[in-house]
């Protein structure tokens, strides 16, 4: 029986996909866990897409998820979530930010934003939906709905005893780790 948990996170670039990775694999680290993370990010400063995998457990050989592995795919953006669906095991769980970015295609108008693209995931998979903009708006700062998804994940991973906020202390600015872990709260309690 294979004990390795495997993740996926993807956004837009901007959306601190690839900070929530780092704080993740951060704490996974610091509680001993073996901890294999991979990013892609090429053309993310152009709204392209950002993907990370982490991978965990007692040993890890590869930090890459086969498709249909992920036991968890958490999705920053409606259409991201679509994008990378196919990664997700049959049994596993879409945690999905309600909230959109067009890309540069739909924005010059070749293509069009699949409207119900949060219906599709909730018909192909066991789908959360988390309205983590406003959630971390409601913190004061919208650019914290990375760490609420991050909060969101680690419930439904089961992690709330490891220590998060030695992880964020270790990967955010001093000024922003009271609002991340407020955040990373918030998004425990979302799901």
């Amino acid at each position: 029986m294979c004990d390795v948990k495997n993740i996926l996170l993807c956004g837009v670039g901007g959306q601190g996909t690839i900070l929530a990775s780092k704080i993740l694999s951060t704490c996974l680290v610091d509680a001993g866990y073996d901890v294999k993370m991979s990013e892609i990010h090429g053309m993310a400063q152009r709204g392209g897409s950002v993907t990370t995998q982490v991978r965990y457990g007692k040993k890890v050989y590869s930090p890459i998820i086969g498709r249909g592995s992920a036991d968890i795919l958490v999705s920053f953006e409606a259409m991201e979530g679509l994008r990378y669906l196919d990664q997700l095991k049959p049994e596993g769980v879409v945690v999905v930010n309600d909230y959109k970015i067009p890309s540069s295609t739909i924005l010059a108008g070749l293509e069009e934003y699949p409207e119900d693209a949060i219906e599709i995931l909730k018909a192909k998979a066991k789908t959360k939906v988390i309205d983590a903009g406003e959630i971390a708006s409601s913190l004061g700062n919208p650019k914290a709905m990375n760490i609420v998804l991050l909060g969101s994940l680690v419930k439904l991973m089961g992690l709330e005893s490891l220590n998060w906020k030695s992880a964020i202390e270790k990967c955010v600015k001093p000024a922003f780790v009271e609002l991340n872990i407020k955040a990373l709260e918030e998004g425990m309690n979302a799901v």
